[in-house]
């Protein structure tokens, strides 16, 4: 039996990058493969070090039309096209016969705007000014200006990633989001524009790699943002329902409705319609002083009615804007235009998510947030569940591949396949057939394991001793299993903590009795920074929280110890999660298993997943939870979780990491 074309073309690959056969990377590689020419979607697990981009880039490559590939994070997507793909087409450029062109495309404000730098920015009155009043900011955009400039005269890709360090507001004074782009026909840099030109390239490769984000907007929304394709790869795909709810939520406080109706106040004809959306901006925010903070089930009559007026107010706002702005004003005109569009885009949005709100949809989740360190009363809404779309949307027009560490939560794909709009029942086995028709939409699932042997590499450790987690921060007892455990490491730890407060918490207990290491903690510098530093020095232990769990890759002595404070349920009050677990109790089913216990089954598994990044690395998860060890759903989440040895000794796990830094 011959050969199949994927399975020769990735020997040629790895052959041609210098690297070793790994049969969980060819078992992957040739299920997309298939999945591609059969059209049937496919989830993969594919654990660290499988080798999974160049298990998905070589059968993209094999197939007949274009192939989206979408990640979650930037360094991914930094990864595929600064490192993977420049040498996976170097090694197979003897394949001559084969388009190994891609693009990677993003969303408009990760381009410098043309028009904004070279005509100015809008201020709070709609002015255009190309004077930078603010501090020291000025010399770092003139800075950012000047790298735009010669990267259009070398016809670079002017990608935020590529210019001069700075912040985002930085970064904000020579960038657009998409509602304020003139365009590109009306834009009279439009033949230069950046965005332009990074979709046009797309349009030419057959390899487009975006984000999750921007795939929903095009898939979910119907805008068109990527160039017509019939296949996705969705790496990361553990994050793609967050990131797609994320997309589709929206915020409105009374502070935006005010800008709004200044912006417009300079571009309608109506002077009235503008001052009727600044009273509606007052009454907005009345109605929230007076609206319980929260999720909100059912519209209180004065928040409805706030909301109504500002959607009413908006909408004849929009109407008092000109028809049509003159196309013949040269720049100073087009000037102008910027200007107005961006003032009707912001009235615009403000009618769009008032009118949503208003709705009151059952399919939408709304709450009311004190704005925390923002400030200032907001309203947020997002959608309740976004499988649904994903299936209506994504899932009956295109073949799509789901990969990630983390797809098999408690030993079975069910949970997270159901929530990406895949029915369990439309499984199907190996060497099963099924056509997929409007309403079946049949699937594969592959675990494709890991090249670790995670039961001698690594250690579970459940602090079963201790007492359940409370709401006052850690306990006494957790900070001192925290020390004993960093001590007998000799540091080389990452605590991985449910809270900001927590993790400041056991940084400053730890650098009290522990003076000789170096205690690193989220926020006191910037996080690469602190990786950094982590990487450096053996004998540093670094706190962080939520943000720290995913993406954070450092193999070897530095890390031999992970420490995760608490079981990462979401919090009660979360109202997004909370109306899921609601809602799924209505239908019928386990909501507490359905939505806390499978995100915090992810999270878990991916925390857990900082541990072993090679075949080389040793060391300990320790939990310090012990509903993990003594609840019933604690199988479950210890099933979702890299299979290392189990224990609850303590004494067990300090001996072996004392073992491990003596060697270090």
């Amino acid at each position: 039996m011959s050969e199949s074309p994927v399975r020769t073309l990735l020997a040629e690959a790895v052959e041609g990058l210098g690297g070793s056969t790994r049969e969980g990377q060819i078992q992957m590689a040739e299920a997309v493969g298939s999945a591609l020419v059969d059209e049937q979607h496919l989830l993969v697990q594919a654990g660290t070090g499988t080798g999974k981009s160049l298990a998905y880039l070589v059968p993209s490559i094999l197939h007949d039309n274009r192939v989206v590939v979408a990640t979650a994070t930037l360094a991914l997507q930094h990864q595929l096209v600064e490192r993977d793909l420049p040498r996976l087409m170097e090694a197979l450029k003897h394949r001559r016969e084969l388009d190994t062109s891609y693009a990677v495309l993003k969303g408009r404000s990760n381009y410098a705007c043309l028009h904004r730098i070279r005509e100015g920015v809008p201020d709070d009155n709609g002015t255009l000014s190309m004077d930078f009043q603010v501090g020291g900011m000025a010399a770092k955009v003139l800075e950012l200006r000047e790298w735009a400039e010669a990267a259009s005269e070398a016809k670079d890709d002017g990608d935020k990633d590529s210019a001069p360090r700075h912040t985002e507001r930085e970064w904000r004074q020579i960038s657009v989001s998409a509602r304020d782009c003139l365009g590109a026909a009306k834009c009279p840099f439009g033949e230069e524009c950046f965005a332009e030109r990074a979709r046009d390239k797309a349009s030419k490769s057959h390899l487009v790699i975006t984000n999750h984000s921007l795939l929903a907007i095009d898939a979910i929304e119907g805008i068109p943002m990527i160039p017509e394709y019939d296949a996705v790869v969705i790496d990361e795909a553990h994050e793609l329902v967050a990131r797609v709810t994320q997309a589709a939520t929206d915020e409105l406080s009374a502070g935006d409705v005010e800008r709004a109706a200044r912006r417009a106040r300079r571009h309608v004809n109506e002077g009235q319609a503008a001052d009727d959306l600044a009273d509606a901006s007052d009454a907005l925010q009345l109605a929230m002083m007076e609206t319980a903070v929260g999720r909100i089930d059912a519209l209180p009559g004065g928040l409805l009615d706030a909301l109504a007026q500002v959607r009413d107010s908006a909408r004849a706002a929009l109407s008092a804007f000109p028809k049509q702005q003159s196309s013949d004003a040269g720049h100073d005109g087009q000037s102008g235009d910027a200007g107005a569009q961006q003032a009707k885009g912001m009235v615009q949005d403000v009618f769009t998510i008032a009118e949503r709100m208003a709705a009151g949809a059952q399919s939408d989740v709304l709450w009311l947030s004190d704005g925390g360190e923002r400030g200032g009363f907001r309203l947020y809404i997002a959608p309740l569940q976004v499988w649904g779309q994903l299936r209506d949307k994504l899932l009956t027009e295109k073949t799509v591949v789901f990969t990630s560490a983390t797809l098999k939560l408690g030993g079975t794909f069910d949970g997270v396949a159901s929530t990406l709009g895949l029915k369990p029942a439309e499984q199907i086995a190996a060497g099963e057939e099924r056509e997929r028709t409007e309403d079946v939409l049949p699937w594969r699932a592959l675990d494709v394991g890991s090249p670790f042997d995670y039961s001698k590499q690594g250690i579970l450790y459940v602090a079963k001793q201790l007492p359940q987690p409370g709401r006052d921060g850690l306990s006494a007892q957790a900070l001192t299993e925290i020390v004993e455990l960093i001590d007998a490491a000799d540091g080389r730890a990452l605590g991985l903590f449910s809270s900001r407060r927590a993790a400041e918490q056991a940084a400053e207990h730890v650098r009290s009795r522990l003076p000789h290491l170096t205690t690193l903690a989220q926020g006191e510098a910037q996080l690469a920074e602190l990786q950094q530093q982590f990487v450096a020095d053996p004998h540093t232990v670094l706190f962080g929280t939520l943000t720290l769990w995913q993406g954070l890759d450092v193999p070897g002595d530095t890390c031999q110890l992970v420490l995760i404070d608490r079981i990462p349920f979401p919090r009660p009050d979360d109202p997004l999660m909370s109306a899921r677990q609601k809602a799924a109790d209505k239908a019928g089913g386990n909501g507490f298993m359905q939505v806390a216990a499978t995100h915090a089954a992810l999270l878990l598994a991916q925390g857990a997943g900082r541990l072993i990044r090679t075949t080389s690395d040793r060391g300990v998860v320790a939990i310090l939870d012990p509903r993990l060890a003594t609840a019933r759903y604690g199988t479950f989440l210890k099933a979702s979780l890299p299979p290392m040895w189990p224990t609850t000794d303590p004494a067990i796990v300090r001996n072996a990491l004392k073992r491990l830094a003596s060697t270090g």
